[in-house]
C-alpha cells in the first residue's frame, strides 16, 4: 500500500468511524442508510485490494471470528465492585449521615444516574486501540469477551487518546431490540427471554460473536477506573472524558443535598418507561473523586456510592382461566388469562406460568385474585396468590394431559420439567414454528418464507403442514395479498430449489429437540438415508461421537411418532432429499476427537474453508487455545494464539501439515 493509499485508507475509516458516531451514540445521523451503506461497501471494496494490510480497528472488522470453545478469564488489574443497596429516603438519610462523619458537608455534592439494568463491563484501551473488554465476574476476575464487544457499533474499536484508558459501564439490550428478538424466538417456538437484562447477558456470553452482532447490544459508561492518570477530579470531568472519547456516557444530575437526590429518583422511577432502556434503579455517588479515594471501600462496595433500588410496581387482579401455548419444540407453557390491568407503563392481560411446578408451587387457581408485576419490568408474572380473598369452592388447577390444538396426549419426559406434545409435524401451533424453522437460513434456505408469509399462509388454509409448501402453485400465491407475480414466483422458486438441500440440512430443519445444525452435520456423515437413521435405536446412536443418551432419545422418540413418519413419508414423496450425499459421508474420520484453532493467513484456502474440511473428516474448531486444543493451524501473520500455543506446548503447524493429517498421512 502506498502512502498515498494509505492516507486514503485512514480517512475512509475515519469517516466510517464518525458516522457510527453520530449514528449510534449521538442518534444525530447525517447520512441516509443508503449514502453510509455506500461508504461502507467502498471500505470493502478497498480492504479487498489490500487484504494482508486490513487494520484491527477498521470498522469491517467489528463482526467475524470463529465460534468459541469457551471464554477464558481475564484478571481485572482494579477490582470491579458491586454497591450497597438503598430501598428508601431513611436508607438514603444513613448513607448520607454516615459521609458527613468523615467529610464536611460543604463538600458533599452527589451525581445521581441511572442504574442500567444490563451485565457490567470494563474496557482496556491500550495506544488508543481497544485491548480487552471482560465482564465483572466475581469483581477480581471475569471472562474475556473481546470478541463479542468488538460487534457493538456504539463502542468505538480506537479511541483518540495515547496513554491507557481504563473504563466501566452496562451492555444492555434497548427495550425495542428486546421486543423484537423476543417476537422472533415466539415466532420459532422458542423460550423468550425473561426481561432485557438476561437477554443482554446472553447475547454477549455467545460463543460465537456473530450472533451477538444480531443481537442489538449496546452500552452506557461511567466510570473511568484509571481517572488520575487521566487528569480527572470529579465524576463531572470524568463523564466528559467519556464523551470525548466517542463512548456512549451515562446521563447525570449534580445534586446538593440526600434529599434533592431523592426527590431526583423519585422523578425517575415514574419516568422511566420513556427511557430506551431499562433501569432497575439509580446511582448515587460522591462527585468528589478525591473524596471517593479519601473515603475508599468496604470488603465489597464502595464507601462513597450508593444504589437506590426502585421495587416492582405490582397490582391485583382476577386470574379468570388457565390456557396452554404450544412452542416449536411441542413444550406446553401455562398462560394465565387476566382481568386487564396497568402495571408499569402499560396493559397486561396475560401472565406467564412458567410449568406447572410453578403451579403448583404457588398454589394458583382459576378464579384467583393474584398479584402481577413485570420480571424486570418487562415480562408480566403472577407474583402471588392472595388466598385470604380465596373462593371456599375454587379447586386446585390439574395439568391437562392433552395438546389444545391437535388433541394429542401431553408427555412429561422423565428428567425434564417441561411436558411436551410429541405431534411435531401435524401439531398447528408447532406446524407455524416448525415451517419458519424449517425455511431459515441453516435449515432449507427458502428465501422470502419468514414469520409473517408463514402466518398469512397458514392463517389462509394453504398451507397447514410441512408437505403443503411443496403443493404451492402460482395461482394459489396470487390470491393473498401484497402477493404479485414476482414476489409469487421467487417464493416458488426458492421452494423448489430447497428440495434439493443437504441432508443435514433437511435434519436440522426437521426442528428434533436437542438436534441443532452441528449434530445434523454429524448423523449426515453417519446414516447415508434417512431411512437408516431412523432404523438406529438409542443403543446405536449413542456409540457415535458427540451423540449422548439425551440426544439419541430424543431422536428415537420423534422418529417412532406415527405423524412424524407419515409426514416424512409425504415430504419424500415430494421430491425432498432425504440422503446424505457423497462428501457427507464419504470423507474419512482421520481427525476425529480433535481440536484445531486457526491463526493468520493461509496460502491456499480461506479459514471458514479450512474450518469445512476439519469439520468434514471429524474434527472441531474453536476460537481460542486452551489445553484441550489438538493443533494450532498458523498462516501469515498469526497473532497471540500462536504464542500462546508455544507457551502450552501444544503443536503448531501449516496448512500443507494439515492437510497432511486430514487425508491420514
Amino acid at each position: 500500500m502506498t502512502e498515498k493509499e494509505k492516507k486514503r485508507y485512514k480517512e475512509m475509516m475515519e469517516d466510517i468511524r464518525h458516522h457510527e458516531y453520530l449514528y449510534y451514540v449521538l442518534d444525530a445521523p447525517e447520512l441516509s442508510d443508503a449514502a453510509y451503506d455506500e461508504r461502507y461497501r467502498a471500505l470493502q471494496a478497498f480492504e479487498r485490494e489490500h487484504p494482508d494490510e486490513i487494520a484491527a480497528d477498521s470498522p469491517t472488522q467489528r463482526v467475524g471470528g470463529a465460534v468459541k470453545d469457551g471464554f477464558r478469564s481475564y484478571h481485572h488489574p482494579i477490582p470491579l465492585q458491586s454497591l450497597a443497596n438503598a430501598f428508601s429516603l431513611e436508607d438514603l438519610q444513613a448513607f448520607d449521615q454516615s459521609l458527613r462523619k468523615e467529610i464536611p458537608a460543604s463538600r458533599i455534592r452527589y451525581s445521581v444516574e441511572f442504574k442500567i439494568d444490563g451485565l457490567s463491563i470494563a474496557l482496556y484501551y491500550h495506544d488508543g486501540k481497544l485491548q480487552t473488554a471482560a465482564t465483572r465476574g466475581d469483581g477480581n476476575d471475569g471472562e474475556d469477551v473481546t470478541s463479542n464487544v468488538r460487534t457493538i457499533r456504539s463502542i468505538p474499536l480506537s479511541i483518540e487518546y495515547a496513554g491507557d484508558v481504563s473504563v466501566r459501564g452496562e451492555i444492555y439490550m434497548p427495550k425495542k431490540a428486546f421486543e423484537h428478538l423476543n417476537a422472533e424466538r415466539d415466532a420459532l417456538g422458542e423460550p423468550l427471554f425473561a426481561n432485557p437484562r438476561n437477554a443482554a447477558a446472553g447475547s454477549l456470553r455467545q460463543l460465537d460473536p456473530q450472533i451477538t452482532a444480531k443481537r442489538s447490544l449496546d452500552g452506557i459508561f461511567y466510570t473511568v477506573m484509571n481517572d488520575e492518570s487521566c487528569g480527572l477530579d470529579s465524576q463531572d470531568s470524568a463523564i466528559d472524558f467519556i464523551r470525548s472519547l466517542h463512548l456512549p456516557p451515562i446521563k447525570n444530575m449534580i445534586c446538593s443535598s440526600i434529599e434533592e437526590a431523592y426527590a431526583y429518583c423519585m422523578m425517575w422511577k415514574d419516568k422511566r418507561q420513556e427511557l430506551p432502556y431499562e433501569i432497575d434503579g439509580m446511582v448515587i455517588k460522591l462527585t468528589d473523586l478525591t473524596l471517593q479515594k479519601q473515603l475508599g471501600m468496604r470488603a465489597k462496595s464502595p464507601r462513597w456510592a450508593i444504589a437506590f433500588k426502585f421495587p416492582p410496581e405490582q397490582k391485583t387482579t382476577k386470574l379468570y382461566d388457565i390456557t396452554l401455548q404450544i412452542g416449536r419444540t411441542g413444550v406446553a407453557t401455562p398462560v394465565g388469562e387476566l382481568e386487564p390491568v396497568f402495571v408499569a407503563g402499560s396493559t397486561i392481560r396475560r401472565a406467564t406460568l412458567h410449568n406447572r411446578a410453578f403451579i403448583e408451587e404457588k398454589d394458583i387457581r382459576i378464579g384467583d385474585i393474584v398479584v402481577v408485576q413485570k420480571a424486570g419490568d418487562v415480562i408480566p408474572e403472577i407474583d402471588h396468590v392472595v388466598t385470604e380473598k380465596r373462593s371456599q369452592d375454587l379447586k386446585p388447577y390439574v395439568f391437562p394431559m392433552v395438546c389444545p390444538e391437535c388433541g394429542s396426549d401431553l408427555v412429561q419426559v422423565e428428567g425434564e420439567a417441561a411436558i411436551r406434545c410429541m405431534n411435531a409435524l401435524a401439531c398447528p401451533s408447532q406446524v407455524r414454528a416448525k415451517i419458519v424453522h424449517f425455511a431459515s437460513k441453516d435449515a432449507m434456505d427458502i428465501v422470502g418464507l419468514g414469520p409473517e408469509i408463514v402466518n398469512q399462509l397458514y392463517s389462509t388454509g394453504l398451507v397447514k403442514e410441512l408437505p403443503d409448501l411443496y403443493r404451492l402453485n402460482m395461482k394459489a400465491l396470487l390470491t393473498l395479498e401484497r402477493f404479485a407475480d414476482a414476489k409469487a414466483m421467487n417464493l416458488l422458486n426458492a421452494i423448489e430449489a430447497s428440495k434439493s438441500a443437504e441432508f443435514y440440512r433437511f435434519l436440522y430443519g426437521l426442528g428434533i429437540p436437542l438436534v441443532g445444525l452441528e449434530t445434523s452435520k454429524i448423523l449426515a456423515r453417519h446414516f447415508s438415508n434417512l431411512d437408516a437413521l431412523m432404523a438406529a435405536d438409542v443403543a446405536a446412536l449413542q456409540e457415535i461421537d458427540q451423540i449422548g443418551a439425551l440426544i439419541a432419545r430424543e431422536i428415537v422418540g420423534f422418529f417412532s411418532n406415527v405423524h412424524n413418519k407419515e409426514q416424512i413419508k409425504v415430504l419424500s414423496e415430494l421430491g425432498i432429499n432425504m440422503a446424505s450425499s457423497v462428501e457427507e459421508r464419504t470423507s474419512p474420520q482421520t481427525v476425529i476427537g480433535k481440536t484445531f484453532v486457526l491463526t493468520g493467513t493461509l496460502p491456499t484456502y480461506s479459514r471458514d474453508e479450512a474450518k469445512a474440511m476439519i469439520e468434514e473428516h471429524g474434527g472441531k474448531v474453536t476460537g481460542s487455545v486452551s489445553k484441550k486444543t489438538s493443533y494450532v493451524v498458523a498462516g501469515e501473520k498469526p497473532g497471540s494464539k500462536y504464542e500462546k500455543a508455544i507457551n502450552l506446548n501444544i503443536p503448531v503447524i501449516t496448512e500443507e501439515a494439515l492437510l497432511a493429517l486430514l487425508k491420514g498421512e
